[in-house]
């Protein structure tokens, strides 16, 4: 999925958002690594590696629109390093055991699908804009791993990071819905118009 924008889209690689996403992407191992070792100090350090991460992606979307230099590249590579992002915190809060294993299974497989659809509408040169739930939905599991990693607060005898993680999980089903309505209608859309052609 892209990310829907009205701005003019660029054809070049070189802006200051796109190195801003490189530099995230390059941190997702980094975190990865310092997490699975998992001790106190490991925790404190991977959380403030997540914790930048989390909070670049959406300061290089702000960046990209205010200095209108979004790009083509920028809209392809920011929702994957996103996803990269989701993905290694997830599956390494399960290695620590913070989470148990049906978390990481459903979110890497609502991916997967995503990225079949994404795949599918390329083939008819159409994207999916990534919707306002979406965007939502990255927000609030981003924020319940972060918390999770940092392991406080704890609300009602449970990290405030698991209710967050919940949360998300609830809208990450939403979102593949509403996605995938959404979808349909942009791929009826697009065979309507190759068949007229």
């Amino acid at each position: 999925m892209v990310e829907e924008s009205t701005e003019e889209v660029h054809s070049g690689i070189y802006s200051v958002a796109n190195l801003i996403t490189v530099l995230r992407l390059l941190l997702v191992p980094f975190f990865f690594a310092v997490l699975i070792s998992d001790s106190e100090r490991a925790r404190l350090t991977a959380f403030a590696l997540y914790a930048l991460a989390a909070s670049t992606d959406w300061v290089d979307g702000q960046i990209a629109r205010r200095t209108h230099t979004v790009t083509q590249v920028g809209k392809i590579i920011d929702p994957l390093v996103d996803r990269l992002l989701l993905a290694s915190g997830v599956i390494g809060l399960y290695i620590i055991g913070e989470l148990p294993l049906w978390i990481p299974t459903v979110l890497i497989l609502r991916d997967v699908y995503l990225l079949y659809g994404s795949w599918v509408l390329e083939k008819y040169h159409t994207t999916q804009p990534v919707n306002f739930i979406g965007k939502v939905t990255t927000a609030v599991l981003m924020v319940g791993f972060s918390l999770l990693i940092a392991g406080w607060p704890v609300v009602g005898g449970v990290f405030a990071g698991l209710w967050f993680v919940y949360a998300g999980m609830a809208l990450s089903f939403i979102t593949a819905v509403k996605y995938t309505f959404d979808a349909k209608e942009t791929l009826d859309k697009a065979k309507a118009q190759a068949r007229s052609i």
